[in-house]
């Protein structure tokens, strides 16, 4: 086992992994580089790409911080496996609801076991599939569990249009997370998987998940209100601080919200 593959297993025991998502279908280097920038001043424990090999290897060129790449295609994986990437993730399946293309349980395994072949000792994680009943997503995570899949991550969804948001900033996060926070709370009851909640997450949702039972979560579209390297770093130490506060005072810190602006996320 790599010392990445250690380190990720020792944080995820700890509930304390953090995955910074750049955005699967970003492909904008400059973009992308300084959220990799920020995630590292921060602290974060690793980044989430795009299955692109030259994108692998100009991160592993600029920073220290372990390189996820997420894809359902087993030869993106294996070309960035040979880029030295260090997480896998299968996911990315919302690019394929637009066209009405959803994957089965079965599907996904059968992905899972094909990629395991070349993967080796990896790190690997699962995306769960948020349309499928959340006692059908914990049979999943159970079969994925079995065939040494190393986590699993939540796919949350949420209409806006069908949302009634409030005044209160703790209220309407929670709302956005809800998908995902239900389902990082079932899977975590009925599995020994560690789960990193992911969709939806932001600052004051963030120790609400570790509390549902998450070992980690991911944060994406949260940061797309910040530009410069500084403010996306602010942001991210933000999120850290919040579920280490969480843990060591099991409370959740309502008292600095009112430092967070009303803004919404995907």
């Amino acid at each position: 086992m790599t010392f990445i593959a250690v380190k990720l297993k020792q944080d995820l025991k700890n509930k304390k992994v953090i995955k910074i998502i750049t955005g699967l279908s970003n492909f904008d280097t400059d973009n992308i580089i300084k959220t990799v920038h920020a995630a590292e001043m921060a602290g974060a424990t690793y980044v989430d790409v795009s299955s692109n090999p030259k994108l692998v290897k100009i991160l592993k060129s600029i920073t220290t911080l372990p390189i996820c790449v997420s894809s359902i295609a087993p030869r993106d994986l294996y070309n960035c496996l040979l880029s030295e990437a260090d997480i896998f993730e299968i996911g990315n399946f919302d690019v394929f609801y637009y066209k009405d293309i959803y994957f089965s349980s079965y599907q996904i395994i059968q992905l899972v076991k094909e990629v395991k072949s070349f993967l080796k000792n990896k790190p690997l994680c699962v995306t769960i599939p948020y349309f499928l009943p959340l006692h059908e997503q914990v049979i999943l995570v159970q079969k994925l569990q079995k065939i040494g899949v190393t986590m699993v991550q939540t796919e949350g969804y949420v209409n806006k249009n069908k949302c009634i948001f409030s005044r209160s900033p703790i209220l309407n996060s929670t709302v956005l997370a809800s998908s995902a926070l239900s389902a990082s709370h079932m899977i975590s009851q009925y599995t020994n998987i560690p789960v990193i909640a992911s969709s939806g997450i932001n600052y004051i949702s963030s120790p609400i998940a570790v509390a549902s039972g998450a070992s980690g979560i991911g944060i994406g579209s949260a940061l797309k209100y910040y530009n410069s390297i500084s403010e996306k770093a602010k942001y991210i130490s933000q999120v850290i601080s919040s579920v280490n506060m969480y843990k060591k005072n099991k409370f959740f810190p309502y008292m600095q919200t009112y430092q967070i602006t009303n803004k919404c996320t995907n």
